[in-house]
């Protein structure tokens, strides 16, 4: 090997049989197959498959925007575990895989048996992902959990949000997000010890915890001194002031003083040098936190004055943290966006050509390839002579005996 375009993708080599569904689980393991591991999505034919083919507002009998965003760069096979064949099948799968990756209830991977003690008689080197909504331990072990239930559950509303509004969620599934990173991460980790060891494990990661270790600081700090949060207007940081949300003129924007020497530099900006001097109310973040209302005032005054343009054309030359609050679409035309290669596209049959978010891990210089989501059942083929070894009579045998639904194509 001479060249970096010789070079293997970083997962090259990998196989995950994946029992995964809607988003979370998709959405962790669709980096690994960026990466050029090899996801093979066992899809139950007895529901139609993952869910995810049916999510509106845009989709067509199986095919949806919203499974092309989890699952490109991926293979689909029908096969139904409840029955023996169907068992059999994947049973063969995992014996020349090197991990089952899945996302269910707390409770079901040990009621369909692909835990690790119940797999290592066929390889004693395979890792067992299971990303679950609470855990496969502990009291709330069997009920589901929803990226939703657990913003909730985790404290996550209860600091979003103005104070004399509602308890809110956050715009975007985080916890099926960071769950799913999560999820990844100890995949490859149990990966790596296990090739180290030639032994694997169980990976039991769950969306409580992951909302649950997210809390961070805050939860630090109440565990510690009695900290009890609170929401802050206009989405204001606890204890950096000021950090937050301001609106101008015609719109509004977010700046933000993390260290001193920010401040001094937006004292300058907005006219009030002297607010940045030694004796001044505002001179420290003790004191600006102190006098927090105050200021906060006297700054919202000042922005409402000019534009959102006019205040981040200040901002940045000063090297202020700043920004503009876009909406969706001002997001995605962000030139820095395409400039860093974010987004992709992928050839479809019925959409023609499918633009997309790029997974955001990026390992060495070499950029990923990008293959359009499976259509259901789509490499049943390449799977069971490839990966199972089986041949026609095999397969045919199998199929008589259930192992694909019956719907099998």
């Amino acid at each position: 090997m001479t060249t970096a375009q010789a070079r293997p993708k970083p997962l090259e080599g990998i196989r995950i049989i994946s029992l995964e569904q809607y988003g979370a689980g998709p959405f962790g393991s669709v980096h690994l197959a960026d990466l050029g591991a090899e996801v093979i999505k066992i899809e139950d034919p007895s529901v139609g498959g993952d869910v995810g083919r049916y999510v509106p507002p845009y989709f067509e009998e199986e095919d949806s925007l919203f499974f092309e965003t989890f699952n490109r760069n991926k293979k689909s096979i029908s096969i139904d575990i409840k029955t023996e064949a169907g068992r059999a099948v994947f049973e063969d799968l995992v014996r020349n895989a090197d991990a089952v990756y899945s996302n269910l209830r707390g409770d079901v991977p040990v009621k369909i048996g692909i835990t690790y003690d119940q797999l290592k008689h066929i390889n004693p080197a395979i890792v067992c992902c299971s990303l679950t909504g609470f855990g496969m331990t502990g009291p709330r072990m069997k009920e589901p959990g929803y990226d939703y239930v657990l913003q909730g559950l985790a404290g996550w509303m209860e600091l979003t949000g103005e104070p004399d509004g509602p308890p809110t969620k956050s715009g975007l599934s985080l916890v099926d997000f960071s769950g799913g990173y999560v999820a990844a991460l100890s995949l490859l980790a149990g990966l790596n010890a296990a090739k180290r060891d030639g032994i694997g494990m169980d990976c039991d990661v769950s969306l409580y915890d992951t909302a649950m270790a997210m809390l961070t600081y805050p939860a630090t700090w109440h565990l510690n001194a009695g900290y009890q949060p609170r929401r802050i207007s206009h989405s204001a940081h606890p204890s950096l002031v000021p950090f937050q949300a301001f609106e101008a003129s015609d719109g509004w924007f977010v700046v933000g003083c993390a260290k001193e020497k920010f401040w001094v530099r937006l004292a300058e900006v907005i006219g009030h040098p002297e607010w940045a001097q030694p004796g001044s109310k505002y001179a420290t973040f003790s004191l600006r936190d102190q006098n927090r209302d105050e200021l906060t005032a006297e700054l919202e005054a000042i922005f409402r004055t000019n534009t959102v343009d006019h205040w981040l054309g200040q901002c940045y030359p000063a090297q202020i943290p700043c920004g503009p609050i876009n909406d969706v679409e001002a997001a995605l035309k962000d030139e820095h966006l395409s400039a860093r290669h974010m987004l992709v596209e992928t050839d479809h049959p019925r959409y023609g050509t499918v633009t997309q978010l790029a997974s955001p891990v990026r390992v060495g210089s070499e950029l990923p390839s990008y293959v359009r989501a499976p259509q259901r059942n789509e490499h049943f083929s390449e799977v069971l002579t490839e990966v199972a070894g089986y041949d026609e009579a095999r397969i045919a045998e199998l199929k008589a005996a259930g192992a694909f639904g019956a719907d099998a194509r």
